[in-house]
């Protein structure tokens, strides 16, 4: 599928089922980092499908030559990589979980399509519940898992560097921080190996004039797991920073960057947990997520940890395949 080191042989198609909010902001992040060649939008809506491919398409001249396209399930057919926002969408006063059911049979109709069309893709799924999603996705596409990526808890850990860059008025770049587990109600902040300047918080909050109690951490905490149900009952959706998200998914793939990324995975023996997708520190590069890394975490991490995958797992045991 892949040619040279971090390139596609034949330029990098990129199939994009569901072209709604989150879909279209990804195709728009996607046309102006200039990686892909082809961008094919599927979507149940076909006009709407067809109404954002114009629209991108009218941008063309100003970003690198790309054919962006409204199509079918059939289309997808030579896509290196398939990202799939299909389903329903979270409403205001909902969990990610209250979504399962509706989303659940959504791709066993959409899933195998995209296997049948693209057999040789990497998957990205973003729709919520994306833990249990990305499961049911590697059960009903017969892929490796290494080639089903979650974007899990990506945007959950940016959002984590972005409140703590907020507080200690620090670039957020500089800033390393993870949210793993799930992404939903049950994600564990890693403070313990949170870090700034290459020192932990323990000891770069003695150096720093600015305080962090335990209150603070809590309010930054509390600020990272509601941020989606805040946007949702602001406007209704949360999807530019989501289609950044996914756009640094795919960038790593198509330039081999081995970057790590807090992205949903299954899980073999990783602390403790096998059998379920949650987001842990992952490599991912050319083939999809190459290994995990297991971090070291403090007792109560460990505990919360665990306590995520115990939701999840719960949530799988109701799923009828």
């Amino acid at each position: 599928m892949m040619g040279g080191f971090g390139v596609f042989q034949k330029g990098l198609k990129v199939g994009v089922v569901g072209s709604g909010m989150v879909g279209s902001s990804f195709a728009y992040a996607l046309i102006i980092t200039g990686l892909a060649t082809d961008i094919v939008l599927v979507d149940a809506n076909r006009s709407l499908a067809e109404g954002h491919a114009m629209d991108l398409s009218h941008g063309v001249p100003f970003v690198r030559e790309v054919e962006v396209i409204a199509g079918s399930y059939d289309d997808l057919a030579g896509s290196d990589i398939v990202v799939v926002t299909a389903g329903s969408a979270q409403k205001p006063g909902e969990t990610r979980l209250d979504l399962i059911k509706r989303n659940v049979d959504v791709f066993k109709d959409i899933i195998p399509r995209i296997a049948e069309a693209a057999p040789h893709c990497i998957l990205i799924i973003v729709t919520n519940p994306v833990d249990v999603m990305t499961h049911i996705a590697i059960k009903l596409s017969g892929f490796d898992s290494h080639r089903v990526i979650g974007t899990g808890t990506l945007l959950d850990s940016a959002r984590f560097r972005y409140q703590l860059s907020r507080h200690c008025e620090i670039d957020p770049r500089n800033v390393h921080a993870y949210i793993i587990g799930e992404h939903g109600d049950s994600e564990v902040p890693v403070w313990s190996l949170a870090n700034i300047a290459g020192m932990r918080l323990t000891e770069y909050c003695p150096a720093c004039p600015r305080t962090c109690p335990n209150h603070v951490k809590e309010a930054i905490f509390d600020e990272v797991k509601n941020a989606a149900y805040h946007v949702i009952g602001k406007k209704g959706a949360t999807h530019w920073a989501i289609g950044l998200a996914m756009e640094s998914i795919v960038k790593a793939v198509v330039r081999d960057e081995r970057s790590v990324m807090t992205v949903s995975t299954l899980l073999d023996d990783y602390l403790g947990v096998s059998g379920v997708c949650l987001s842990v520190p992952a490599l991912v590069g050319r083939e999809g997520i190459l290994r995990t890394f297991e971090i070291k975490l403090s007792d109560a991490e460990m505990e919360a940890f665990h306590a995520s995958a115990a939701v999840i797992r719960q949530a799988m045991e109701s799923i009828d395949l």
